[in-house]
Protein backbone atom coordinates (compact mmCIF):
# COMPACT_ATOMS: atom_id res chain seq x y z
CA UNK A 1 0.00 0.00 0.00
CA UNK A 2 2.66 2.53 1.00
CA UNK A 3 4.13 2.86 -2.51
CA UNK A 4 0.88 4.59 -3.55
CA UNK A 5 1.46 7.24 -0.87
CA UNK A 6 4.89 8.86 -1.41
CA UNK A 7 4.60 11.11 1.67
CA UNK A 8 2.99 8.52 3.94
CA UNK A 9 5.01 9.43 7.03
CA UNK A 10 3.80 13.04 6.88
CA UNK A 11 0.24 12.13 7.86
CA UNK A 12 0.58 8.86 9.79
CA UNK A 13 3.65 7.31 11.37
CA UNK A 14 5.41 4.32 9.87
CA UNK A 15 4.10 2.28 12.82
CA UNK A 16 0.51 3.28 12.07
CA UNK A 17 0.93 2.46 8.38
CA UNK A 18 2.43 -0.91 9.26
CA UNK A 19 -0.56 -1.60 11.52
CA UNK A 20 -2.92 -0.68 8.68
CA UNK A 21 -0.98 -2.95 6.31
CA UNK A 22 -1.33 -5.74 8.88
CA UNK A 23 -5.12 -5.26 8.85
CA UNK A 24 -5.28 -5.07 5.04
CA UNK A 25 -3.35 -8.36 4.80
CA UNK A 26 -6.27 -10.13 6.51
CA UNK A 27 -8.39 -9.70 3.37
CA UNK A 28 -8.04 -11.06 -0.18
CA UNK A 29 -6.11 -8.99 -2.71
CA UNK A 30 -8.20 -6.11 -3.99
CA UNK A 31 -10.48 -6.14 -0.94
CA UNK A 32 -8.53 -3.60 1.12
CA UNK A 33 -11.73 -1.56 1.58
CA UNK A 34 -12.73 -4.19 4.14
CA UNK A 35 -10.01 -2.82 6.43
CA UNK A 36 -11.44 0.71 6.52
CA UNK A 37 -12.82 0.41 10.07
CA UNK A 38 -9.49 -0.84 11.41
CA UNK A 39 -7.56 1.76 9.44
CA UNK A 40 -9.73 4.59 10.80
CA UNK A 41 -9.34 3.22 14.34
CA UNK A 42 -5.55 3.15 13.96
CA UNK A 43 -5.47 6.68 12.53
CA UNK A 44 -7.70 7.98 15.32
CA UNK A 45 -5.58 6.26 17.97
CA UNK A 46 -2.52 8.07 16.64
CA UNK A 47 -4.08 11.48 15.93
CA UNK A 48 -6.64 11.63 18.76
CA UNK A 49 -9.53 12.22 16.36
CA UNK A 50 -10.33 11.99 12.65
CA UNK A 51 -9.94 15.30 10.85
CA UNK A 52 -11.34 15.38 7.31
CA UNK A 53 -7.79 15.29 5.94
CA UNK A 54 -7.01 12.17 7.95
CA UNK A 55 -10.12 10.38 6.67
CA UNK A 56 -9.23 11.36 3.10
CA UNK A 57 -5.68 10.16 3.65
CA UNK A 58 -6.85 6.77 4.96
CA UNK A 59 -9.16 6.43 1.95
CA UNK A 60 -6.34 7.22 -0.46
CA UNK A 61 -4.02 4.81 1.36
CA UNK A 62 -6.63 2.06 0.95
CA UNK A 63 -7.32 3.08 -2.66
CA UNK A 64 -11.03 3.62 -2.00
CA UNK A 65 -13.23 6.65 -2.69
CA UNK A 66 -13.08 9.13 0.19
CA UNK A 67 -16.86 9.01 0.56
CA UNK A 68 -16.65 5.34 1.63
CA UNK A 69 -14.32 6.23 4.50
CA UNK A 70 -16.51 9.22 5.45
CA UNK A 71 -19.60 6.98 5.48
CA UNK A 72 -17.96 4.73 8.04
CA UNK A 73 -16.45 7.53 10.13
CA UNK A 74 -19.74 9.41 10.37
CA UNK A 75 -21.93 6.36 11.00
CA UNK A 76 -20.21 4.76 14.00
CA UNK A 77 -19.98 6.67 17.26
CA UNK A 78 -16.58 5.20 18.10
CA UNK A 79 -15.02 7.60 15.63
CA UNK A 80 -14.43 11.17 16.76
CA UNK A 81 -14.59 13.89 14.12
CA UNK A 82 -13.38 16.59 16.47
CA UNK A 83 -10.98 16.58 19.41
CA UNK A 84 -12.22 14.88 22.58
CA UNK A 85 -11.08 14.87 26.17
CA UNK A 86 -8.53 12.51 27.63
CA UNK A 87 -11.43 10.46 29.00
CA UNK A 88 -14.23 9.99 26.48
CA UNK A 89 -17.31 8.58 28.17
CA UNK A 90 -19.94 7.08 25.90
CA UNK A 91 -23.17 6.27 27.76
CA UNK A 92 -25.61 3.88 26.14
CA UNK A 93 -28.99 5.56 25.79
CA UNK A 94 -30.87 2.76 24.02
CA UNK A 95 -34.07 1.37 25.48
CA UNK A 96 -32.71 -1.30 27.88
CA UNK A 97 -30.25 1.18 29.39
CA UNK A 98 -32.96 3.84 29.56
CA UNK A 99 -35.31 1.45 31.33
CA UNK A 100 -32.55 0.72 33.82
CA UNK A 101 -31.83 4.36 34.65
CA UNK A 102 -29.52 5.70 31.96
CA UNK A 103 -31.33 9.08 31.98
CA UNK A 104 -30.65 9.46 35.71
CA UNK A 105 -27.05 8.35 35.23
CA UNK A 106 -26.72 10.88 32.39
CA UNK A 107 -28.08 13.64 34.61
CA UNK A 108 -25.57 12.77 37.35
CA UNK A 109 -22.66 12.61 34.88
CA UNK A 110 -23.66 15.99 33.44
CA UNK A 111 -23.94 17.48 36.93
CA UNK A 112 -20.58 16.17 38.16
CA UNK A 113 -18.69 16.99 34.97
CA UNK A 114 -20.48 20.28 34.27
CA UNK A 115 -21.02 19.39 30.61
CA UNK A 116 -23.76 18.05 28.37
CA UNK A 117 -23.65 15.30 25.73
CA UNK A 118 -21.29 16.25 22.92
CA UNK A 119 -19.22 18.57 25.12
CA UNK A 120 -15.75 18.49 26.63
CA UNK A 121 -14.72 19.98 29.96
CA UNK A 122 -12.69 23.20 29.81
CA UNK A 123 -9.59 21.39 31.09
CA UNK A 124 -9.83 18.83 28.25
CA UNK A 125 -10.11 15.98 30.73
CA UNK A 126 -13.62 14.65 29.97
CA UNK A 127 -15.94 14.31 26.97
CA UNK A 128 -19.48 12.96 27.33
CA UNK A 129 -21.23 11.28 24.40
CA UNK A 130 -24.40 9.30 23.84
CA UNK A 131 -23.98 5.84 22.41
CA UNK A 132 -26.04 3.18 20.75
CA UNK A 133 -26.45 -0.34 22.13
CA UNK A 134 -23.24 -1.91 23.44
CA UNK A 135 -24.79 -5.36 23.83
CA UNK A 136 -24.62 -5.16 27.63
CA UNK A 137 -28.36 -4.92 28.20
CA UNK A 138 -28.34 -7.24 31.22
CA UNK A 139 -25.85 -4.93 32.95
CA UNK A 140 -27.41 -1.58 32.05
CA UNK A 141 -26.66 1.27 32.18
CA UNK A 142 -23.32 0.82 30.43
CA UNK A 143 -20.51 3.26 29.64
CA UNK A 144 -17.57 2.71 27.31
CA UNK A 145 -14.43 4.68 28.16
CA UNK A 146 -12.13 5.73 25.30
CA UNK A 147 -13.61 3.07 22.97
CA UNK A 148 -11.74 0.41 24.94
CA UNK A 149 -13.23 -0.48 28.31
CA UNK A 150 -16.85 -1.04 29.25
CA UNK A 151 -18.24 -0.31 32.70
CA UNK A 152 -21.58 -1.84 33.62
CA UNK A 153 -24.37 -1.05 36.08
CA UNK A 154 -23.33 2.59 36.40
CA UNK A 155 -26.23 3.95 38.39
CA UNK A 156 -26.32 7.58 39.61
CA UNK A 157 -25.02 6.58 43.05
CA UNK A 158 -21.94 4.99 41.42
CA UNK A 159 -21.02 7.93 39.16
CA UNK A 160 -18.59 9.65 41.56
CA UNK A 161 -16.69 6.41 42.23
CA UNK A 162 -16.71 5.56 38.51
CA UNK A 163 -15.24 8.97 37.56
CA UNK A 164 -12.56 8.67 40.23
CA UNK A 165 -11.61 5.18 39.03
CA UNK A 166 -11.32 6.32 35.41
CA UNK A 167 -9.23 9.35 36.38
CA UNK A 168 -6.90 7.19 38.51
CA UNK A 169 -6.47 4.63 35.74
CA UNK A 170 -5.34 7.37 33.36
CA UNK A 171 -2.90 8.78 35.91
CA UNK A 172 -1.25 5.37 36.13
CA UNK A 173 -1.05 4.83 32.35
CA UNK A 174 2.29 5.21 30.59
CA UNK A 175 2.55 8.05 28.07
CA UNK A 176 2.17 5.68 25.11
CA UNK A 177 -1.13 3.90 25.62
CA UNK A 178 -1.30 0.20 24.85
CA UNK A 179 -3.82 -1.44 22.55
CA UNK A 180 -7.11 -2.73 23.80
CA UNK A 181 -7.07 -6.38 24.89
CA UNK A 182 -9.64 -7.12 22.22
CA UNK A 183 -7.29 -6.07 19.43
CA UNK A 184 -6.06 -8.64 16.96
CA UNK A 185 -2.91 -6.64 16.23
CA UNK A 186 0.38 -8.05 17.47
CA UNK A 187 1.66 -6.23 20.60
CA UNK A 188 4.19 -4.16 18.66
CA UNK A 189 1.48 -2.69 16.42
CA UNK A 190 -0.82 0.25 17.11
Amino acid sequence: MSEAMPNAAIVLSAEALAAIDYEVAKYPAGKQASAVMSALRIAQKEKGYLANETIEYVAAYLSIPAIRAFEVATFYNMYDLKPVGQNKLCLCTNLPCMLNGALKTAAELKKQLGIDFGETTADGEWTLKEGECFGACAAAPAIIVNNEKMFENITPDKVATFLQEVAEQNQNKPAAQSQSKESTNPPDKI
